[in-house]
């Protein structure tokens, strides 16, 4: 199976694109990763072949201040400028990152079925959850459901703009302004970090965070028997600036070792106590009592997945709705806004109360339960060839 697999450079975008690329290829089939050109060569040394994904540049008739038009028309560019290497590629199967919506409707245009990629929870509304985006839990009762009623009601006005805004761009392209969808959705986090919902879509499944390593370089932590606490600043342009500054102020003299795993060059000057660097972040894991993130999804699910909680710094994007539902579920605690005192009573806390540790090794156990999204894939290719 041929499958083209479309995705932004975003690192919380392209490492799930990765990972999902190293599985196909790993069951048999030919992926080809559409991507930006900083993830070529890592794409190139795990076999994986890449090509340039044409659009990304902002135009001059991109309004950066109505996201939702960005998003749509930005997508239709996309799809028109990678319509022609799609096309040469004769793909069975697309993928495209929820983000990166170009590739779906590239793979409209083109008559091949498609996949959408969500690397995080399911973010498509629900009639039986507050929007996503608040952190809020569902309400319970006659209150917390009125609530949630009130709170779907003010955003549904942005839903319906956004979804006119999205029927225009398709139409643009030469597409039917109702938006099928896709044929499946792979949902790529953890069950512990989902929402159970009543409308729940039927293509939609679960498949376990797609995590990936940039690198094979191995940081070595600070010696010494102290618990290790790993921080990893967030990728996103969303994310808290100065976080590394703020936990080594943190955590001096609290009695622990700190590793920070980061794909920039670390900031100067920092104590012996601390190394810093980029280096294989499962590695680290193994050995840490503690993460300090951001609340991005990659780096949380990564670290449930090893059983280790997190401090939570969230930052904006998703990264509010994500730490709630790990703060809720009993694996995080949250720190907002971000102080040193606030991050050292976090850790200390989290040392010293061994539910939160239970709480992350009860969400590892959850990967047993969900789908292989190569299966999916291929579930789907087999359907569209018998219509």
């Amino acid at each position: 199976m041929r499958v083209a697999v479309v995705a932004g450079p975003d690192p919380g975008h392209a490492f799930p694109a990765l990972a999902l690329c190293a599985r196909l290829r790993a069951a048999g089939d030919e992926p080809v990763l559409f991507t930006g050109p900083r993830w070529f060569d890592t794409a190139a040394a795990a076999g994986i072949t890449a090509r340039l994904l044409r659009g990304l540049a902002p135009r001059a008739v991109d309004d950066d201040a109505d996201a939702g038009r960005r998003i749509h028309e930005r997508a239709a560019h996309i799809s028109t400028e990678l319509l022609p290497d799609l096309r040469g590629m004769h793909p069975d199967l697309v993928v495209s990152d929820v983000l990166t919506a170009g590739g779906g409707m590239a793979a409209e245009r083109l008559g091949v079925p498609w996949v959408e990629l969500s690397p995080h929870p399911l973010y498509l509304p629900s009639a039986g959850l507050p929007p996503i985006g608040s952190g809020l839990a569902p309400g319970t009762g006659v209150r917390g459901r009125a609530r949630d009623a009130v709170l779907r009601a003010l955003t549904a006005r942005d839903i319906r703009a956004g979804h006119r805004q999205r029927a225009a761009a398709r139409a643009g392209v030469g597409l039917p302004a109702a938006d099928p969808g896709p044929a499946a959705r792979l949902i790529a986090t953890l069950p512990a970090l989902e929402v159970p919902r009543p409308d729940w879509p039927a293509h939609a499944h679960v498949v376990g965070p797609l995590l990936w390593e940039p690198t094979d370089a191995v940081l070595a932590p600070p010696p010494g028997t102290e618990p290790l606490v790993v921080v990893a600043p967030s990728t996103a342009h969303t994310g808290v600036a100065g976080m590394v500054e703020t936990v080594v102020e943190a955590l001096d003299g609290a009695g622990v070792r700190v590793a920070v795993s980061m794909l920039d060059t670390p900031p100067p000057g920092l104590p012996a106590w601390v190394r810093a660097g980029l280096g294989r972040q499962d590695v680290l894991l193994r050995e840490a009592a503690v993460v300090v993130g951001g609340g991005g999804h990659g780096l949380l699910a990564k670290s449930l997945l090893a059983g280790v909680p997190v401090v939570t710094v969230p930052g904006g994007g998703d990264q509010w709705e994500l730490a709630n539902r790990a703060a809720r579920h009993g694996s995080s605690l949250i720190v907002r806004p971000s102080t040193a005192a606030a991050v050292r009573a976090a850790v200390l806390r989290i040392l010293a109360e061994p539910g939160f540790t239970a709480a992350a090794e009860a969400a590892a156990a959850g990967i047993a339960e969900v789908a292989d999204p190569v299966a999916i894939c291929h579930g789907v290719l087999d359907r569209a060839a018998v219509r």
